[in-house]
This record gives structure tokens, sequence and C-alpha cells, in this order.
């Protein structure tokens, strides 16, 4: 059949509605956050995936604290939509709080309403990185690979139940036991807790810029 007449009987029976296939895309800008200076001032979300010893798919929901590196939380599921991820972030406010800003990456999950609506509602700012570059939520995707690398593909796992009690003991062994070069070779717990203790700059007073006597 020619397309000459694909065309005739298009326009014949009045197909003149195209269907366009809309791209979904971030509700907030595109940009680069600075550096965190604070615990709970910004995290980073996303997701690694995995397969039980049937061939069953789960997928694990991570989120790191981009000052201290710590865990709050790592939520595995056979799928995890925006709701579950709105709920288990929902979980770790009730004992940490919620950070200022949360980094992800232009995932459905996270581009969707669900998410943009939440965050709205509790006053955080999603900080969506440039489409194909990892890099710039660089933080865990280096705690990814960390995981996938000690855990994920050392482990066979039967249950879902199974991995998500792993999951948790190296959490914890994460968090509290392990040091991090990156933070003076100490876990992230007691980092975050010496960073408390130290006493601040006085910036109230101005300093003194003189050279010398005149």
């Amino acid at each position: 059949m020619g397309k000459k007449r694909v065309y005739r009987i298009y326009k014949s029976e009045g197909l003149e509605v195209r269907s366009r296939r809309r791209r979904k895309r971030a509700a907030q800008k595109l940009v680069s956050p600075d550096q965190a200076v604070g615990r709970g001032q910004r995290w980073s979300i996303d997701f690694i995936t995995d397969k039980l010893w049937n061939g069953r798919r789960f997928r694990v929901l991570t989120v790191i604290d981009q000052y201290d590196q710590s865990c709050p939380l790592m939520y595995a599921d056979t799928s995890i939509g925006a709701g579950k991820v709105v709920a288990a972030l929902e979980r770790v406010a009730r004992h940490r709080g919620l950070p200022r800003t949360i980094t992800v990456d232009n995932g459905p999950e996270f581009a969707g309403r669900v998410l943009d609506a939440w965050a709205y509602q509790r006053g955080i700012d999603l900080n969506f990185i440039r489409p194909g570059r990892p890099c710039e939520n660089g933080v865990i995707e280096s705690f990814n690979g960390r995981l996938r690398d000690e855990l994920l593909n050392s482990e066979v796992f039967f249950s879902l139940e199974e991995v998500r009690e792993k999951l948790e003991h190296w959490r914890q062994d994460y968090n509290t036991l392990r040091p991090h070069s990156s933070l003076g070779y100490r876990p992230p717990t007691e980092y975050a807790q010496q960073t408390v203790r130290e006493p601040k700059p006085d910036r109230s007073r101005p300093r003194n810029l003189s050279l010398g006597p005149a």
C-alpha cells in the first residue's frame, strides 16, 4: 500500500488529531547546589537495583547526607514509586528531621507531581542534576558503588525480608564504625558529633586588618 493511499484514507476518516508523547520534565530548575556546611542541610537520594536468588528484581532507595556522608535510610522493595519514596522520607523525618534541599536525578519517581507537591508542603527545595550527568550527584553515586561492591554483589538474597535486614546491618556499620578518609578517618556519626562540639568562630567582631603602626 502506497503512502498516498494511506494519506487519502487518513484524511477521509477525519484522523486529524495526532498523539504527541509529552516528555516528563522536572518541575523545578536544574541547578548546581552549593556545598553543604552542616548536617541535615542537603541530602541526596537515588536508586540501585538488584535481584533475589529466583531472578525477581528489587530496588533500593538510598539516602545520603552530603555533609557527613551518613546514610539516614535504605529502603528495599520490589517496586518503589513516588508515593513510597515520600512515605519512606516521612518515616525518617520522625527521628531525624528533613533537610532544606534534596539532590535528585530526573527519574519519573523524582520528577513527577507527587514528590514535587510533598517537597513544596514541607518547604524543601529539589535540586535536579542535569540529564546524563550523574557526577553532579557524586556523593550518592560513590555510596551506591560501595554498597554494590561490598554487599549486593557478594550476597545471595532469598527473600525481601533478608534484603532489608542485611541492608540495615550494613547501614549501621557504615554510619557508626567504618572510618571515612574524607572525614579524617572517622565514621559519620563521630564526625557529626565532633563538628557540633567544635566552637564556631566569632564573626561579630571586626578583624584587625592593620599591618603595623602608620
